[in-house]
Formats: structure tokens, C-alpha cells, sequence
């Protein structure tokens, strides 16, 4: 008897257990928004994205990152409320080309191996990311 109990109490917990989201996956909060920090940096240094940035004040850098951070929290299961637009809104009108994408995602790339990330989390960002394509590259 006390061998069906313990399969059953495994067979439920099996059952009632779920992966974890994206977001704890990679670290949580702190891991996310310290991973977007630099990369953001790191794209605003890029001499051919620069230009993106070149009229922007600093509180407006700040809240762009903010939004992204919340962006990306929320799109890997956190638990974060996401005020802005939606990313064809947000970039309709910027240009941005398919050579400016490939820079993009060479940098997320760079950022995400830094912060060794595992290759299944990375492919799932990068398929998260690749999903956003067609909503953000105007110029082919």
C-alpha cells in the first residue's frame, strides 16, 4: 500500500509539475535587466546603429530601456506589467534595414554568450527575437 501511495504522490507531482518560465530560466529580474543594460550599450556604440540614439536625451535612453527590459521580462512568463507599444509601433518610421537587424543580432548574440546563458534559453530568445523581425525591419 504504501508503495501505490508513493507512486501516485510521484505520478501528481509529475503531473502538477511545469517548467519554469524563460524568465527564471535566465535568472530573473536582476539577470535580465543587467544583460539588456549592457547590450543596449553596446548598441548605441555600434557606428552604424548609433544614429538611432544620436538625438535622444538621456531620460529618454533610460525610459527605452526601461521599457525594454519590461518588455522582455514580461514576454518570458515574469511577472512584470508592460506599459508601452507594441514593437511595430514602436519602430514604424526609424528605417531600420536588414543590415542594421544582422548588427542587432550579432550584438544580442555577444551579450547573451557573455552572460552564458545555456543554448536552449538562447535559441528560445532568438526565436522569440526572430519572431519580432517583420514587425521592426522597414528596409530590405
Amino acid at each position: 500500500m504504501k508503495k501505490i501511495l508513493f507512486v501516485l504522490l510521484l505520478l501528481i507531482t509529475i503531473i502538477n509539475a511545469k517548467e519554469a518560465t524563460l524568465y527564471e530560466r535566465i535568472g530573473g529580474y536582476k539577470a535580465i535587466s543587467a544583460l539588456l543594460t549592457d547590450f543596449h550599450i553596446k548598441l548605441k556604440a555600434d557606428p552604424q546603429l548609433a544614429r538611432f540614439w544620436k538625438y535622444r536625451g538621456t531620460d529618454g535612453e533610460d525610459r527605452e530601456l526601461q521599457l525594454l527590459v519590461d518588455y522582455v521580462c514580461k514576454s518570458t512568463g515574469g511577472p512584470v506589467y508592460y506599459s508601452g507599444r507594441d514593437m511595430g509601433s514602436s519602430h514604424i518610421g526609424m528605417m531600420i534595414s536588414e543590415s542594421d537587424w544582422k548588427i542587432f543580432i550579432r550584438i544580442l548574440k555577444e551579450t547573451v554568450n557573455e552572460y552564458h546563458i545555456k543554448d536552449k534559453e538562447q535559441k528560445e530568445i532568438l526565436t522569440f527575437v526572430d519572431n519580432l523581425k517583420s514587425s521592426i525591419v522597414e528596409v530590405k
